[in-house]
């Protein structure tokens, strides 16, 4: 059999514009493979895998740091505008727009209701967004499109600065939000200049402050003043465990962390029938845990993966519906049943 008139899939990628024909040539090629072998094209296909990275070492956390290390990758040349745009689109990471979709990117996939600024007002419209099967690929995705020249669309990569390049995405139409350049500039300030002295996570802060990207101190309180931190120690405890909390976050796909216990003061301790040297009183440098569950995750996939990665104390609660997180003096790497 002759292989001179042979394509290659890789060449047809390359030279894919969106283009209608092409759009239907893909749907073409679509069922012809089907016809040959129905499960193809399924997610859980070895070249699905690899296509998607799968298991790669240099997995990208869903977090400000993690967007701009991808960002770097694709070749965005201001990396904090790609996270800045993450924060303001997805809330940290909290919400997507599509699957894996972290900033509002339109195109064949999911459908959802979205708010469009019109004429002069806010107005909620229905609309499609792109899936992807990961963060990474969805970053690629924007920094390809928009930063990068791509067809006659001169990117933001050919901006004088960051400031430049924010005003740049709008001016190109990527949001209708007349402020959204502002907001942008803004949130890069924030976190490329470093929080200012006061942004400290210290037993003071209001409860909406946040410890991470995505746990704020009244999720750690329960939001109740009674666990309140007392001191500055306690705090850095729970810093530390927290930052843990949000790479439990991105390895589940940015799935909500939902905390049942934090600090206990020695009466609310008392009260729930905690045992009197509870790593929850938070009473020792060092010594500090939080009990949670990931949402719509299994208890117990979570907890394999805590007692895989988490080198201190660590309570199977799986039972119970929980994992306790925990630290005590000396760090000891410890397990136990509930």
């Amino acid at each position: 059999m002759t292989t001179q008139n042979r394509l290659r899939l890789v060449d047809l990628f390359k030279y894919y514009k969106e283009l209608p024909h092409q759009t239907a040539a893909i749907f073409e090629l679509e069922s012809a493979l089907l016809k040959v072998s129905p499960g193809i094209l399924n997610r859980d296909q070895q070249w699905f895998k690899t296509w998607s990275q799968a298991g790669k070492q240099d997995r990208f956390d869903n977090n400000w740091d993690g967007v701009c290390a991808a960002a770097k990758k694709a070749g965005a040349k201001f990396p904090e505008l790609v996270a800045a745009q993450w924060a303001l689109e997805s809330g940290y990471g909290k919400h997507v727009s599509g699957e894996n979709n972290f900033f509002g990117l339109k195109g064949t996939g999911t459908t959802r209701n979205t708010k469009e600024y019109v004429n002069g007002r806010w107005i909620t419209i229905q609309d499609t967004f792109l899936d992807f099967p990961d963060l990474e690929t969805c970053v690629f995705y924007l920094v390809e499109r928009w930063y990068k020249d791509y067809h006659v669309y001169k990117g933001c990569n050919n901006a004088a600065d960051r400031e430049d390049a924010a005003r740049w995405l709008v001016n190109d139409g990527y949001a209708t939000d007349p402020t959204y350049a502002d907001k942008l500039i803004k949130l890069m300030n924030q976190h490329v200049q470093g929080k200012p002295a006061n942004d400290k996570f210290t037993p003071d802060k209001p409860f909406s402050f946040k410890v991470t990207p995505n746990i704020t101190y009244g999720e750690l309180a329960l939001f109740d003043e009674k666990r309140r931190f007392q001191v500055q120690a306690q705090c850095d405890t729970a810093l530390e465990m927290c930052k843990y909390l949000e790479k439990i976050r991105s390895h589940f796909g940015g799935k909500s962390i939902i905390i049942t216990s934090g600090y206990r003061p020695p009466a609310v301790n008392k009260q729930v029938g905690g045992a009197s040297n509870s790593e929850h009183l938070y009473n020792m440098t060092g010594v500090g845990a939080i009990d949670f569950y990931v949402k719509d995750v299994d208890i117990y996939e979570v907890q394999e993966y805590c007692d895989q990665t988490w080198p201190y104390s660590l309570g199977y609660g799986a039972t119970k519906g929980f994992v306790h997180l925990g630290m005590r003096l000396g760090r000891p790497r410890i397990r136990w049943d509930y």
